[in-house]
């Protein structure tokens, strides 16, 4: 396998989170890098987006097309409902040796499928190579170093090359859909654990009972963290991405159920993402960025809004 040219130019589809923070970092070391994100079509949201691309060193590109012309690398960083779309459009756009680097959290059939989009497109003799990407770990703590598997058969040459600048990247298989099935069966622990920290906790809360159920937890597991950030950490992932992490759990069962294992606890991990979400809007509770995040202070607000509605619904009953 031959070596990956030096990457110049790099197109991020999708400026969220994570867009965000890998396009800040690759711009400050003097990469020209480009974004495109559906929502520069929405008049709420064009500006605020606008503002972040300039604010993260980022060209905003108002077409695809023109965000992953002359691109060396495209990142696709969207949710986990928009990442085969984004494949079969930019399939068409891309040509010879671009690598789109799938980094979304789907199935290892939503991987393949959208590799078929990309690798066939050989636009002008040759086509792009779709390299899947499994990210573990949260991008916000490690930024660029947030450790990454590959797979596909141009994973080894984009490994070196994402290396180069700075990514923790590593080649895991030359098959699509292998890193995606360790990123699946991670999140079933990784994302099940925080929905049972929700559901745990907020029970415990209400009951008076939280201290003694975090001192019992830190004896059973004592490198864990539970009487230090853990709880506040895990519940504010749920809090700050629960609709777009319960996407990725519907991912996750489909992972599951493409070899007959009966997805119980993902499903169930979905629904309290979602759910966690919907009560805090139902609250008008919003977090603030210029406040550290209080696991115990969301758990009040939404048990508040919980019991109001169990007054209105049953206002006799003892």
């Amino acid at each position: 396998m031959h070596s990956a040219p030096p990457i110049r130019r790099i197109a991020i589809v999708g400026f969220g989170e994570v867009g965000g923070i890998f396009g800040s970092d690759l711009a400050k070391q003097g990469i020209d890098v480009s974004m495109f994100d559906i929502l520069l079509s929405s008049e709420k949201h064009r500006q605020p987006m606008m503002t972040k691309a300039r604010r993260c060193g980022v060209r905003a590109e108002d077409t695809l097309s023109d965000c992953l012309r002359d691109a060396d690398l495209v990142v696709s960083a969207v949710t986990a409902t928009s990442a085969l779309e984004v494949a079969k459009q930019a399939g068409p756009i891309l040509h010879r040796n671009q690598i789109f680097l799938d980094i979304n959290s789907v199935s290892p059939e939503t991987k393949r499928k959208a590799a078929a989009h990309v690798e066939p497109s050989a636009c002008e003799g040759g086509a792009a190579h779709f390299v899947e990407a499994a990210v573990l770990g949260a991008v916000p703590g490690k930024r660029l170093n947030v450790p990454m598997l590959l797979g596909g058969v141009h994973s080894a040459a984009a490994g070196e090359a994402l290396r180069s600048l700075g990514m923790n990247a590593t080649a895991l298989s030359d098959q699509i859909g292998v890193a995606a099935a360790v990123k699946m069966c991670r999140s079933v622990m990784i994302k099940g654990l925080e929905a049972l920290a929700v559901e745990c906790l907020f029970a415990a809360r209400q009951y008076g009972a939280e201290d003694a159920v975090l001192d019992s937890l830190a004896a059973t597991y004592p490198s864990m963290g539970w009487k230090e950030q853990l709880p506040d950490y895990l519940i504010s992932r749920v809090a700050e991405h629960g609709q777009r992490r319960a996407a990725e759990m519907r991912e996750v069962a489909r992972t599951l159920q493409d070899v007959a294992v009966e997805p119980m606890m993902a499903l169930a991990a979905a629904q309290c993402q979602e759910q966690l979400v919907c009560e805090m809007a139902e609250r008008n509770y919003a977090l603030q960025a210029d406040e550290p995040f209080s696991w115990r202070s969301l758990a009040d607000a939404v048990g508040r809004s919980t019991a109001d509605r169990q007054l209105r619904i049953s206002p006799n009953e003892p």
